[in-house]
């Protein structure tokens, strides 16, 4: 689902809502569950563990002309339920960018999990001009759901 500022998807996968959170909350794993192809590696490997820590990714794209870096600002943590992100360039402020990722359990011991890529309060007239939105497209967020699943088999 689309609208002006936001994608979301969702998907259900038979895995614990804790497996599935032990991976999203590793940085380490996350160019493993990248459907767009951007992020390349983590910089620092510590577990996302609280609001308001900082977690640096090594990405590329022809979009920012190669190779670069962002600053994740966690803005979102629930253990099991929620983790949930803000993207900056590396050094900078967020601009207005966020990842955020539900998990739901189901009574069956699946989970139902829901990626939503919102850049709705994105302001900066140089990232705009910079950048087109969405610049991650649906597919590529159904892509990262699918890696999601692989991923937690491998956990």
């Amino acid at each position: 689902m689309s609208d002006n500022g936001s994608i979301t998807v969702s998907r259900t996968i038979n895995a614990s809502t804790k497996d599935l959170f032990d991976v999203l909350t590793n940085p380490e794993r996350h160019a493993e569950l990248d459907g767009s192809g951007f992020v390349v590696s983590d910089e620092k490997t510590d577990r996302i563990t609280a609001t308001g820590q900082v977690f640096r990714m090594n990405m590329t794209g022809d979009h920012m002309s190669g190779d670069y870096q962002t600053d994740n600002t966690v803005v979102g943590y629930d253990p099991n339920h929620l983790v949930a992100w803000q993207t900056a360039p590396a050094g900078s402020e967020p601009a207005g960018w966020q990842w955020i990722w539900e998990l739901k359990a189901l009574d069956s011991g699946d989970t139902d999990v829901t990626l939503t890529y919102d850049w709705s309060k994105v302001t900066d007239r140089e990232i705009l001009q910079k950048v087109t939105f969405p610049l991650v497209q649906q597919s590529q967020l159904e892509d990262s759901l699918g890696n999601l699943a692989a991923a937690v088999v491998k956990n």
